[in-house]
């Protein structure tokens, strides 16, 4: 149904003959018009589409992580642990133990192990970071029709399995491998060359592991940039390199922190490649917690690191969106 509104129409004062007139008033527009389904439809589409990825990480991270956290604090009774809250005498009683907290902060083996899962972690990044920027910036200076089939060939090593990428490796760095063979038979060297098992073949694995998520992150980056303003750098007489550092590097920053935060905090916490790739001199906390786990069967203790590694990676996060509000609320 449609209200009316009043309008002026001819005025005989004026010799055209003004006079109110009604006018209509579209449907639901009206003073005490209740809002149309559709628009309450639209709210809820919102609130689900915000609300299925937090249910997704309360279920699957808040939840797990709420539970090791438990243990990390808790005392084994048996192969069971106490509760942490007891009803005694009409007494309720909170019982926290923090002795594996304690041991974590004093014992040098954990502390030297987080030093050296920090190091390895940001030396990773480093050399990403390195061999990643140059590859993301001639993807997105390359022509159109090439841009596609560069993206294959960066995303081709998720094809196969991560852990069969990582095996590959191994054939190659081995004292019998593909790398000794070939400088053995070009007789560049006499013996073979130890790379597997060490430090090296270690970082060699992380970097190729990880180089994709630092490559991808900076192309998405670079090939929105505006590349007027390096014709208006070249124009104010500014050379290539000058250019570069600064105009390109400052407009690909978000870049370079997204694909930074990508590989480091996965790196921290890496497991299969320090194992299968690394020696006994490179300690990483992702072995350390294994070692807890599954050879101690220290559960409070490896609860503790783990709780100890979440905070690690957290940090860097709270860095990055630190610097992304910073930087939204700058652009805005």
């Amino acid at each position: 149904m449609a209200t009316e509104t009043l309008t002026p129409g001819p005025s005989p004062a004026s010799g055209r003959g003004e006079q109110l007139l009604p006018s209509p008033t579209p449907v639901g527009e009206g003073p005490g018009v209740r809002a149309r389904p559709g628009r309450w439809l639209r709210g809820w589409g919102r609130r689900t589409v915000i609300g299925v990825p937090y249910l997704f990480l309360v279920l699957f991270f808040s939840a797990p992580f709420l539970v090791v956290l438990k243990i990390s604090v808790s005392d084994m009774e048996g192969i069971h642990f106490k509760d942490l809250l007891t009803w005694t005498d009409g007494t309720l009683t909170l019982q926290l133990k923090f002795n594996t907290y304690q041991f974590l902060v004093s014992d040098p083996v954990y502390i030297l192990t987080y030093l050296e899962s920090i190091g390895f972690a940001a030396l990773n990044t480093l050399i990403c970071l390195a061999i990643g920027y140059p590859f993301a910036y001639f993807m997105a200076r390359s022509p159109a029709a090439w841009r596609p089939a560069l993206l294959m060939l960066v995303s081709l090593p998720f094809w196969t399995s991560y852990l069969l990428r990582v095996y590959a490796w191994k054939g190659l760095l081995d004292d019998d491998g593909v790398v000794n063979n070939l400088l053995l038979w070009l007789h560049v060297i006499d013996s073979p060359i130890k790379m597997m098992h060490t430090a090296f073949s270690m970082m060699v694995g992380m970097v190729y592991t990880y180089l994709p998520f630092m490559i991808l992150p900076l192309y998405a980056n670079l090939v929105k940039m505006d590349t007027r303003l390096l014709e208006a750098a070249a124009d104010l007489g500014s050379t290539p390199l000058r250019t570069f550092w600064l105009v390109t590097v400052p407009l690909s920053w978000s870049g370079i922190i997204a694909g930074s935060m990508l590989v480091f905090i996965p790196s921290i916490g890496e497991y299969v490649i320090p194992e299968l790739l690394g020696g006994a001199t490179t300690l990483m906390i992702g072995r350390v917690l294994w070692d807890e786990f599954f050879r101690n069967f220290d559960w409070a203790m490896a609860s503790a690191v783990a709780v100890s590694m979440v905070g690690l990676i957290l940090l860097p996060l709270a860095i990055f969106n630190h610097y992304q509000t910073r930087v939204s609320g700058e652009e805005s």
